[in-house]
């Protein structure tokens, strides 16, 4: 039952996304069918450049349902329970997560919070329980086996199973809930788990569609200002309601 480290890694993404998202944002003002566009997208007819410009300039103007049409999917391991609990409230995604009913977690792997580790008291305290939740599920498999549950018996013996208990999950989002996945979840005040996970899917997108996820990150990065009441800012950038107003 030993602590688990994270891993992401982008499975796919939606083919020729940049020319999707150009072709998409270019009928919106185009009197034209882009059907009659797309083939020459395909052969390079109009440079990736040019296409990374248009599609630029539209976004900063505010304009971003284009962008919904290219997807990104992405294979997480070494995540916590309690990760998942917070990822799967992001509603426009597809979620695919290992079963605790059919998958036994005997000898499970756990994720261990650095604040815990960081202190050797706590440390203990914290594997002592990860143990003894691994017996408890142990016995309790044993036990139900034999009173006839068979393999059902983990879907009830899971019960115990802790927050940290190690899962993994297929996540598959659009470019603009990604945006959004971003704000939230790379802001200092988000659980440092979630936030490692929002960090490493965005260094993958930038890698993939830099016109799109460059400037993608925490919400106050791109506005200058920390949106949040004062209990809730961390101090990184002002809030607006100190930036005098001939600034903002």
């Amino acid at each position: 039952m030993p602590a688990i480290s994270q891993s992401v890694t982008l499975l796919a993404h939606t083919p020729d996304a940049l020319s999707l998202i150009y072709a998409a944002f270019r009928q919106c003002y185009h009197p034209g069918d882009v059907a009659d566009l797309w083939p020459r997208l395909l052969a390079g007819e109009v440079a990736p450049q040019k296409q990374a410009d248009f599609v630029g300039r539209i976004l900063a103007s505010g304009h971003e349902s284009p962008i919904e049409h290219v997807s990104f999917s992405f294979a997480v391991a070494g995540v916590s329970r309690a990760l998942t609990h917070q990822l799967v409230r992001h509603r426009l995604a597809s979620y695919s997560q290992q079963s605790q009913r059919y998958v036994d977690a005997a000898g499970f792997d756990y994720v261990l919070p650095p604040a815990i580790a960081a202190i050797p008291e706590a440390r203990e305290c914290f594997e002592a329980a990860m143990e003894r939740a691994g017996a408890a599920y142990a016995e309790l498999q044993e036990i139900l086996t034999r009173h006839g549950r068979g393999a059902k018996a983990n879907e009830d013996a899971r019960f115990v199973l802790p927050n940290a208990c190690e899962t993994k999950i297929v996540v598959t989002m659009n470019c603009r809930s990604l945006l959004h996945f971003f704000e939230l979840r790379c802001c200092l005040r988000a659980q440092w788990e979630i936030r490692a996970l929002a960090l490493a899917m965005l260094g993958l997108c930038r890698q993939a569609l830099p016109v799109i996820f460059d400037r993608a990150g925490a919400r106050c990065e791109r506005l200058g200002y920390c949106p949040e009441e004062e209990r809730f800012s961390c101090g990184r950038f002002p809030r607006l309601a100190e930036i005098p107003r001939s600034s903002v």
